[in-house]
């Protein structure tokens, strides 16, 4: 592990978890591929390296929202199958099919896209087809899913177009037993059903998210899609804990502390003075702050570990730091301070955190931003 210089603050990214968690998806998928999903630079925990672990462990598909990111894995020097499902009108759909990568549709106006695109290129465009099947975001309607497979039964036929898969996405997979599962599952396989019936012979069905992967097997299909579990995260309370299922959390958020100073009772903390010390005490600053993603709302909520002790934010987070009130224990400047693990240590975790800001560890882990090295163990 190379340390940035000064280690002021950085996450460190332990890859064999990574491994550890994909192996563990892979083997709950069974006889379906397995999909990584290393949308938003992996959650938070950097693309590339992340979906390179993924790969050694047993995932052979790659998954990303936007077709930059895929186009950053092909400029990684990735050649696994990815795919990209999230695109606006206007976007330079030829360059996904010119890099052989997988792209979605939900709608006429992508199939016609892609197939202005597949010209373009010269080779037909690989396409997965979405229905909504409940989740109300993207996806064709049941109305106009006929349609949309037999415009691409046409363009297949053309040559434009190769109907690779057909897909869709759960409401509430991480809450086992909700009854939209199995009905989701029913309207997915009805849509499978009516695009077989245009024409069209996909061999991915895929609906499975992290919770179904774990969860839910007659969910699985051919593929299964896990995206946060793949950090070692679970994708909700109502699923199970991490260690259930063999995942472990990959992220850790380090920092080193940059002042502690004597104060008396009464003084005010940070902006606005939320937290007013109740005695002579020490102060520590840390130098992480809402501009590298930690929520504004940690503000005298969330918890650090510091001088062996958990501790909670004392004051309003500001864009650069917060601060902790560590009483008459002995912490000094350069002392680590450990936001959020896998607990090993007595340290919160990311759903610790997302607990007390009334959030998901999604949110937790994909929000640290740029300014935070990302150092891979």
């Amino acid at each position: 592990m190379s340390l940035p210089h000064p280690p002021r603050a950085y996450a460190a990214i332990e890859l064999d978890a990574v491994r550890d968690s994909v192996a563990a998806l892979v083997a709950r998928a069974r006889n379906a591929v397995t999909m990584a999903v290393v949308k938003a630079d992996g959650y938070g925990h950097g693309m590339v390296p992340c979906a390179q672990a993924a790969l050694e462990a047993g995932a052979t598909w790659l998954g990303t929202a936007f077709l930059e990111e895929a186009l950053g894995l092909r400029a990684a020097g990735i050649t696994a199958p990815v795919f990209s499902w999230l695109a606006v009108p206007g976007e330079r759909l030829a360059a996904g099919v010119a890099a052989d990568i997988d792209l979605s549709a939900s709608a006429g106006w992508a199939l016609d896209e892609l197939a202005a695109a597949a010209r373009q290129v010269g080779r037909p465009a690989r396409v997965h087809l979405k229905i909504d099947t409940g989740l109300g975001r993207a996806g064709a309607t049941g109305e106009v899913w006929p349609d949309l497979c037999e415009s691409a039964a046409a363009l297949e036929a053309e040559g434009l177009l190769e109907v690779v898969g057909v897909w869709s996405h759960f409401a509430f997979a991480d809450s086992p037993g909700h009854p939209t599962v199995q009905s989701q599952i029913g309207r997915f396989g009805d849509a499978v059903d009516a695009a077989r019936k245009a024409g069209l012979t996909p061999r991915l069905r895929h609906l499975a998210n992290s919770a179904a992967t774990l969860v839910s097997p007659e969910a699985h299909f051919d593929m299964v899609r896990p995206g946060v579990s793949v950090y070692g995260l679970s994708p909700g309370p109502e699923v199970g804990p991490p260690s259930t299922f063999g995942l472990r959390p990959a992220m850790t958020l380090r920092a080193g502390t940059a002042l502690v100073k004597r104060v008396p009772e009464g003084t005010g903390v940070s902006y606005a003075h939320r937290y007013t010390t109740r005695a002579e005490t020490n102060l520590a600053v840390v130098p992480l702050g809402y501009a590298d993603g930690i929520p504004r709302t940690a503000t005298n909520t969330a918890e650090v570990l510091l001088g062996g002790r958990r501790r909670r934010i004392a004051g309003t987070v500001c864009m650069d730091q917060f601060v902790v009130d560590v009483g008459v224990d002995p912490v000094a400047a350069g002392d680590e301070v450990i936001l959020f693990g896998p607990g090993d240590h007595g340290e919160p975790t990311a759903d610790d955190w997302a607990r007390a800001l009334d959030t998901i560890n999604y949110e937790i882990v994909t929000r640290i931003g740029a300014r935070v090295p990302r150092v891979y163990v």
